[in-house]
């Protein structure tokens, strides 16, 4: 009995390690699993589901793929594929998530998110998350040509990555007592998360009592799963 979750993949077709690595990943590991949840970036970016590259296709594919053998799928949007909607996931066969979530595990009550939230010291960025999850603004960005909003998309990544060449690490990272206040609102001592790219399970204290901060890998040289089990609580990582 086991359920894995991973996080920040970042697949695109200019790094296909990571996808060949994700691929063995669903046929060798999370084919074995009771459940698979991924918690965000999936994908490096994401303009919309009528995006469908082969890359899309082939992932989707492979996602039905693991569900049709009995293995359910679950996710939560990222801040690069906040944009993936319905029609990517009935290709895909995974099930949609709130970016909060709470779950039982094996007796464990666990909360699962990307990670973004949590950093609020970043205000710059938690300002643009605000303004890029408005409903009315996805709603115009999703109706332009598909070659436009690969331009505005690719604009916005150069412009993020020099933006975050400027911060401090520490900025970047989570706020603690952000993550205290988060499993004191959801009334959980486990917390699951990805974004930061920064793997290790933390301890601390919250509700009175230990809780624990796992946070995932990002895929860049090797994988990243969280695994838990009646038994544990594991951090892993894997060669692709």
């Amino acid at each position: 009995m086991s359920t894995l979750f991973i996080a920040d993949l970042h697949l695109c077709d200019e790094e296909p390690a990571q996808t060949a690595g994700f691929l063995h990943f669903l046929a060798h590991q999370a084919v074995h699993a009771d459940a698979l949840y991924i918690l965000g970036d999936l994908f490096e970016s994401w303009i919309g589901d009528d995006d469908t590259t082969p890359l899309h296709l082939q992932i989707a594919a492979a996602i039905k793929t693991l569900v049709n053998s009995g293995v359910p799928c679950y996710f939560i949007h990222g801040n690069r594929d906040f944009l993936i909607g319905k029609r990517f996931a009935r290709a895909s066969g995974m099930i949609l998530l709130p970016e909060s979530q709470r779950v039982d595990l094996y007796g464990r009550k666990m909360l699962i998110m990307h990670g973004d939230t949590l950093c609020t010291d970043d205000t710059g960025y938690q300002a643009f998350r605000e303004k890029v999850h408005r409903p009315w603004l996805q709603m115009i960005f999703l109706a332009l040509p598909l070659f436009f909003r690969r331009r505005i998309a690719a604009k916005m990544r150069a412009g993020s990555k020099a933006a975050n060449s400027n911060k401090s690490l520490s900025i970047m990272d989570v706020n603690p007592q952000a993550v205290v206040d988060t499993l004191t609102q959801y009334h959980v001592q486990w917390l699951i998360h990805g974004h930061t790219h920064r793997p290790e399970i933390h301890a601390l204290v919250a509700n009175q009592q230990q809780a624990f901060r796992c946070v995932l890998g990002a895929w860049h040289h090797e994988g990243s799963m969280i695994k838990v089990t009646p038994e544990n609580v594991e951090l892993i990582s894997f060669p692709f």
